[in-house]
């Protein structure tokens, strides 16, 4: 994921500088048109004439990167409702071959492409928002941390929205909240684990990895950095043992 700052810094939701008292939660969006740049948006936002919508960040469609159109803790204009006074809010942008006939119903002229869009901006959202959750120490499977605008409105903090699911679901992808939420924890508990060596011992791990005198847990880490007890020590002189004692 690559992070741009692109702060609207002509939005009047910006030039009023209100702040979150806290961050509590994430919210997830998609533009509603057939628009895959993030570019574009940042470009009409940025107008004191824009005076009526201001998010977080944009996900470009074409590349996955992120656009950074708030500093993450200034209150946002993005959910219609309470949402805006304790989440965060994230547009993902859209692809160009799809075109809505009503309200959040649409037509695509190419599953293929508009599939990749997707796929791309769901990607670069789930390292997005595992990046925030550390931030700002938020369980992404509490109740009401993560939430789309669609679940916002459902909890009456938002305005009546179908996003993002409306796009996941005419696409025939299985995408949803909950494998949303699931793949932030599990972006999340990746990045804890500890499987990356010093400068010092990097060649006596990699010697221990390739004849597989250690293995890493269920998850695969190696918890270099963890004490050894007497037991893991015991597989280790196996594992030397059965490699080299034939």
């Amino acid at each position: 994921m690559k992070l741009i700052e692109a702060i609207l810094t002509r939005n009047p939701c910006y030039t009023q500088g209100r702040k979150l008292s806290k961050v509590q939660g994430l919210m997830l969006h998609s533009v509603g048109c057939p628009q895959p740049s993030a570019q574009v948006f940042v470009k009409n936002w940025n107008s004191p004439s824009h005076n009526s919508s201001c998010v977080h960040a944009f996900i470009d469609g074409n590349s996955g990167d992120v656009y950074q159109t708030l500093p993450w803790e200034r209150r946002g204009w993005h959910a219609g409702g309470a949402a805006n006074n304790t989440h965060i809010g994230v547009e993902m942008c859209e692809p160009s071959c799809i075109r809505y006939t009503h309200g959040a119903t649409f037509i695509c002229s190419d599953l293929t492409t508009a599939r990749a869009v997707a796929r791309r901006t769901y990607q670069s959202a789930v390292e997005l928002f595992a990046m925030l959750c550390e931030k700002y120490s938020l369980d992404p499977l509490a109740d009401g941390v993560i939430i789309s605008h669609k679940e916002g409105s459902y909890r009456s903090i938002a305005s009546p929205h179908a996003d993002p699911e409306h796009l996941w679901t005419q696409l025939g992808m299985s995408y949803t909240m909950d494998t949303f939420r699931k793949a932030v924890k599990s972006k999340m508990d990746e990045k804890k684990l500890d499987n990356t060596p010093a400068s010092w011992s990097k060649e006596s791990v990699d010697w221990v990895l390739q004849n597989k005198l250690m293995v890493g847990d269920n998850r695969g880490d190696l918890m270099l950095r963890s004490p050894l007890t007497r037991e893991q020590f015991c597989v280790i002189l196996k594992n030397y043992h059965d490699a080299f004692h034939k």
